[in-house]
């Protein structure tokens, strides 16, 4: 009996069967007493991205789910690595009743990895539809929704004329393989271009390109746009401080690039996402379908002014834009 038991073990394991209990979905609605495990993979650590992870907690925290008391969380962060990204994903689909995807390489990694039946949310991803991770944003079609995190751009564009109106070529940096970055990117060029004004594009592989790419393009451009995108965000310093050396101003898209050096922004917040994310969440756990949920987007944003960057690079940013920022937005004295 042992020889046929051994036997049985090991063609299983020949034919790769796992032998792990499959998670429990969350169309299995959990009650209220009962434990549920949510995993979170993010794409890396920065600023922007840890917002949003921060505020999918609490959008779960608000909807009754507790670490510690009714919910578990795993939290994997790949850095950046593709190769992370596919093993985390992976380890997270076998024991995670939902998981939650921060930026558009983690939630691909997730979609890849998990069964159909296990619901996946998404947390600020600039383009669901077009990144093939749901049907429609109206209406997802499948086990994924979540929140999306598309800038406003043409707000960011009539900011950045605002301050720079004599500004006629306008620098975009992105990062060829980020697909949201990408996008918005393009968007904002769009609207740059309806302007009348001329869109310089520069690309980087990876944040190592970054110093050689800026200061080529700081002689060629009047003002820079950062987008939503995550090496350029990470490398956001280096960037500030090429473009400040030759005079150049920087308007970034994301709260959490200012601190760093942007000059003005229009911005949605980073956390807010999140929590919205988290919110969704916590109604898939009770039994909403991800099929018909639409993807969220986060709508209202508020000015950010860095008072820092003006002294330095001796520009004045019109009062109606300061005392907006100064009653319902941010200043960075």
């Amino acid at each position: 009996m042992k020889r046929m038991l051994a036997f049985i073990s090991a063609i299983l394991l020949f034919l790769g069967i796992d032998l792990v209990v499959a998670p429990k979905t969350a169309s299995q609605t959990a009650s209220k007493s009962e434990v549920v495990h949510v995993g979170i993979l993010q794409m890396m650590t920065h600023p922007a991205l840890d917002q949003i992870h921060h505020g999918v907690v609490a959008g779960l925290k608000e909807e009754g789910f507790t670490t510690g008391k009714n919910l578990k969380i795993d939290f994997l962060n790949a850095q950046g690595d593709q190769s992370n990204l596919k093993t985390m994903s992976q380890q997270l689909a076998n024991k995670d009743s939902l998981l939650v995807g921060i930026a558009t390489p983690a939630a691909q990694a997730l979609a890849n990895s998990a069964p159909k039946t296990t619901p996946i949310i998404l947390a600020g991803i600039s383009t669901p539809a077009a990144s093939g991770l749901v049907k429609s944003e109206e209406r997802p079609g499948g086990n994924i929704t979540g929140t999306s995190g598309l800038n406003p751009v043409s707000k960011q564009f009539a900011l950045l004329h605002a301050i720079m109106p004599r500004a006629k070529k306008i620098g975009i940096i992105y990062t060829s393989s980020d697909h949201g970055g990408q996008t918005n990117a393009h968007a904002f060029a769009q609207v740059v271009k309806q302007a009348g004004l001329i869109p310089k594009m520069y690309t980087i592989a990876n944040t190592n390109d970054l110093q050689q790419v800026a200061n080529q393009m700081v002689s060629q451009v009047d003002a820079i746009y950062a987008p939503q995108d995550n090496g350029v965000a990470s490398a956001m310093k280096t960037l500030v401080n090429v473009a400040n050396n030759a005079n150049i101003p920087v308007f970034p898209c994301a709260e959490t690039m200012m601190p760093d050096g942007g000059l003005a922004s229009y911005v949605i917040s980073q956390r807010e996402m999140g929590r919205l994310a988290g919110v969704m969440a916590a109604k898939v756990l009770r039994g909403k379908k991800p099929a018909i949920y639409p993807v969220a987007t986060v709508k209202n944003g508020y000015y950010m002014i860095n008072e820092k960057e003006m002294r330095k690079l001796h520009i004045k940013i019109p009062a109606a834009i300061v005392r907006a920022a100064s009653q319902h937005g941010k200043v960075i004295k």
